[in-house]
């Protein structure tokens, strides 16, 4: 058969949604009617769905149910899971360019984003893709996390802070029902901090919340929310946003809302905090015992000037979730700046002085957060990966692709094993998923995730354990 009479072959390394979005664009392409397409997604992880599986908080089911979807996409024959497999020293580029017809990237972020203030190396400073990585039970990270402070800070004001505050301001108790592993719970359960802080630079309409996950922090019997009249305020460049985005809108209500309302009694206290910015993580010892935060004010455009006046709150943790950074992928060019894989809607840049075809890495595509950055919802990574498979079929039908050397379904198996790779399958996550289940059965609950890979692995593929 020639390349355009077979099946196109096509390799994914990440199977997050991102990269299962972009199997399921190929999937609904004509080209999978004629001639076909034949996908493989690469896994680091023992298990599929990123993200969701490791970034997402274990009390969003909501969020979870996302993968409902994606079950359906990765159901389908024409897709194959090789799960356990660490791009860059388990397979290369090079690997891969013999096997397929095109390569698309969905490796996603996993880092925090740097913050140079003052103090940010002290003990009992943090980054929260860290903490959200140990409690959502990443094999990777380790098994304990220091809970001792009673008052603690959290810098930012997205989802991911809002994730970090709430699951440091519930009880363990609280998050028990949920899918965590029994060493979150017994780290939750011992947990000391009776005060989490958020802080925002700027104003309520500049914050990047959700309602729907905003408006969730109340509904904790234990988390008294408290926003501060004195940070409600807006000036003609806040007025628009409000006009122009009813989400926006939404947020300032509730928090106009809560800002006029009495305290209450909940034993936890969650404080948001606007108008402050992170100017220097105090220190003694080398620990935590402060965070000292510059007084903002609007300059009318819905941007912020410092106002000189500093304030100094007592913590003795901060958790910076200022944003998620994509790392560098062997091969490929890397912006370290913007944390993303340089590309023109997908195609990845190789000479950006070049005209034409000659501007790309050949046969070679970025989806989701390593294509555009950390920002934007799950569902954004929808359009990242329509586009860039309509870019990969359009270079297809111009005879831009790559001539592997044996394309067949096999070679790739042949090549695994013959490296005594030890993988995972789609049909071995069905194995995990019904042991992760039957281990939260017995406790009464949905399931209780599995954190060690060998532990993964072993129930995934117990013929090959």
């Amino acid at each position: 058969m020639t390349d355009q009479t077979r099946p196109l072959r096509v390799a994914i390394v990440g199977a997050g949604p991102a990269g299962i979005y972009a199997a399921d664009a190929l999937m609904k392409s004509d080209t999978a009617q004629d001639p076909g397409v034949s996908i493989d997604l690469f896994e680091r992880m023992p298990a599929p769905f990123g993200l969701i599986r490791y970034g997402v908080a274990p009390d969003h089911p909501r969020i979870k149910g996302i993968i409902t979807a994606l079950h359906k996409v990765l159901d389908k024959p024409q897709i194959r899971l090789l799960g356990n497999l660490d791009y860059g020293s388990d397979f290369t580029l090079d690997d891969l360019q013999r096997f397929y017809d095109a390569v698309i990237f969905s490796t996603g972020a996993n880092a925090d984003r740097a913050m140079n203030i003052p103090g940010i190396d002290l003990d009992g400073s943090y980054g929260a893709a860290d903490f959200v990585s140990w409690y959502d039970g990443h094999p990777d990270v380790p098994r304990t996390w220091p809970l001792e402070a009673e008052k603690v800070a959290v810098l930012g004001v997205g989802n991911v802070a809002l994730d970090v505050a709430r699951v440091l301001a519930k009880t363990g108790d609280e998050l028990l029902p949920t899918e965590i592993p029994p060493n979150v719970y017994e780290g939750l359960k011992n947990n000391k901090a009776v005060e989490v802080h958020v802080f925002g630079r700027r104003g309520p309409a500049q914050a990047k919340f959700t309602p729907l996950e905003l408006r969730e922090l109340d509904h904790s019997p234990t988390i008294e929310v408290i926003v501060d009249p004195e940070d409600i305020d807006y000036d003609e460049g806040s007025e628009q946003a409000r006009r122009n985005s009813k989400q926006v809108d939404m947020v300032a209500n509730t928090l106009q809302d809560w800002a006029i309302r009495d305290v209450g009694n909940r034993p936890h206290k969650l404080f948001l905090h606007f108008f402050e910015s992170p100017h220097e993580i105090l220190g003694e010892d080398g620990k935590v015992v402060g965070l000292r935060t510059e007084r903002t004010e609007l300059d009318g455009t819905g941007n912020v000037r410092g106002t000189g006046k500093f304030n100094d709150w007592e913590v003795q943790a901060v958790y910076r979730a200022v944003g998620y950074l994509s790392q560098n992928i062997a091969k490929l060019p890397f912006d370290e700046q913007a944390g993303t894989v340089p590309n023109e809607a997908g195609r990845v840049l190789a000479d950006e002085s070049a005209e034409g075809p000659d501007r790309f890495m050949p046969h070679t595509y970025v989806t989701g957060w390593i294509k555009r950055g950390p920002v934007g919802l799950i569902g954004h990574t929808k359009g990242d990966a329509n586009e860039t498979v309509a870019n990969l079929l359009e270079d297809r039908a111009a005879g831009r692709l790559n001539t592997p050397e044996d394309p067949s379904e096999d070679a790739i198996v042949k090549f695994l094993e013959d490296k005594q790779l030890p993988y995972t399958t789609w049909q071995g996550w069905y194995r995990l998923d019904a042991h992760e289940r039957s281990l939260g059965e017995a406790e009464g609950r949905e399931r209780v995730k599995v954190v060690e890979r060998e532990d993964m692995f072993r129930a995934s593929e117990p013929h090959k354990a």
